[in-house]
């Protein structure tokens, strides 16, 4: 590594942000349960468990609820048709809330294998490095000392933004855990409103909104790939400007590059949300 301070400060930069793109690539790929060693998982799997005995109990009253809200009357209740099809919703709407669990990871394990056939596709399986330009760095190590002053300068206001983008970047995915956790763990109560045809529309949300969140990761790997083909061809070095100038126009162009690409992975549940018409 060069021993100057701008072109060590620029590469240090640099790293943090491909460590930070490499562990988002590693969260989107890897399920819940070996997030964090499964340690989290298996929490929230005991409180799914726990609650399954109150979405059973919210179940009877949705179904109840149901019954009286939709019939007109007793004799109604007592016609075989009637009689079979309210039969039919409450033993869905149990299996639902009892294996609700296996039904919300199925719906995973088809938004992960969207996102495979993304990365397959591609022909991306990780995201490109973004390096410093070797000519940008000779230029910077010819620099005298008061050359180097505005250097300075552009080097510590880009290297903020880029080491807060990247930060914004991998809680963000942090966030889509969290959510999927949350989803999980509070599962069997909204799974419940099955057994009622007029709260049914709530547990259709729910798993829509469950689906959105899953499918977030696609749209983020999608913008993780645009981002990787632009670090594989970086922006041309102008070999006759300024070095203030040309390290001012190169670590501009990737900073807009990663405000498009953090703006993205920020509004991706609201993209999958407008897709599914939530």
């Amino acid at each position: 590594m060069s021993d100057n301070w701008v072109v060590q400060h620029l590469i240090n930069t640099l790293d943090t942000w491909n460590e930070k793109m490499g562990e988002v690539w590693s969260l989107l790929t890897m399920s819940p349960a070996s997030f964090k060693g499964g340690g989290i998982w298996r929490t929230i799997l005991a409180i799914n468990g726990s609650l399954q005995a109150i979405g059973l109990a919210l179940l009877v009253l949705f179904f109840l609820a149901g019954v009286v809200k939709t019939s007109a009357n007793l004799g109604e209740i007592k016609r075989p048709e009637h009689a079979l099809k309210l039969f039919i919703r409450f033993a869905i709407a149990k299996g639902v809330v009892t294996y609700g669990l296996e039904l919300m990871m199925s719906i995973f394990s088809i938004a992960q294998g969207v996102m495979s056939k993304i990365m397959a596709s591609s022909g991306v399986s990780k995201t490109s490095k973004v390096t410093l330009p070797k000519e940008m760095i000779s230029a910077i190590e010819d620099c005298g000392f008061f050359e180097s002053i505005p250097l300075w300068a552009v080097t510590l206001i880009g290297s903020l933004f880029i080491t807060v983008l990247s930060f914004i970047i991998i809680m963000t995915v942090y966030g889509r855990f969290f959510k999927l956790y949350m989803y999980t763990a509070i599962a069997p109560i909204p799974l419940s409103t099955f057994a009622g045809q007029p709260t049914q529309s709530i547990g259709v949300s729910f798993l829509k909104s469950y689906a959105a969140v899953c499918l977030e990761g696609a749209i983020i790997i999608i913008a993780c790939v645009i981002f990787s083909r632009f670090a594989s061809t970086p922006p041309v070095v102008d070999s006759d400007a300024a070095p203030a100038a040309m390290v001012w126009k190169y670590i501009g162009e990737l900073v807009f590059n990663m405000l498009v690409l953090v703006g993205t992975v920020k509004m991706s549940d609201r993209i999958i949300k407008e897709m599914m018409g939530l």
